[in-house]
């Protein structure tokens, strides 16, 4: 079973097997999670990004890809593109529900027992906090794992934590 965890603050900060980025589908970095984890982490994240850019176009929503953490306390990056919001009948939740489901697998794959992820698409992509905390805890939770022992949930602000806090009680 995985254990899971809630911390409030910087996911650039997080020590962890991989954290992961909520990223565009370009890959090439943004606002946000993305800028902050492309800022603190260098440029190798970029070039490594730029390298399965140039392999298959980019990233989907709802998939996953992985890279070096650079200057990053995390070993790896999962970078994983979430939908936007678009009133919640367009197939938000299963979208976002495989963003974590594909991190995870990701994760498992290259046998990374701890993984940190941010609130995926509740920034510029609009989702609604409390949804998209329920979609990640309940991805996680169903989520079967030999290679997984930790997932922590990083919330940068007051607002997500307690949702979370709420949600996992």
């Amino acid at each position: 079973m995985i254990k899971i965890k809630l911390v409030q603050g910087d996911i650039t900060r997080v020590e962890a097997d991989a954290i992961v980025n909520a990223a565009n589908s370009s890959l090439l970095g943004g606002g946000g999670v993305d800028g902050a984890i492309h800022r603190a982490g260098g440029p190798e994240i970029l070039a490594e990004c730029q390298k399965i850019r140039a392999r298959q176009g980019g990233c989907q929503t709802g998939q996953a890809v992985i890279t070096t953490a650079g200057k990053l306390p995390a070993t790896k990056v999962i970078h994983t593109v979430g939908p936007v919001w678009r009133g919640g009948q367009n197939g938000e939740a299963q979208l976002l529900g495989l963003c974590y489901w594909n991190s995870l697998t990701l994760a498992n794959k290259h046998a990374l027992s701890t993984i940190a992820f941010p609130g995926i698409s509740t920034g510029i992509y609009g989702y609604p906090k409390p949804e998209a905390a329920q979609v990640a805890i309940d991805s996680v939770r169903s989520f079967e794992s030999d290679a997984i022992k930790e997932v922590t949930f990083v919330c940068f602000d007051t607002e997500s934590f307690q949702i979370y806090e709420r949600l996992l009680n």
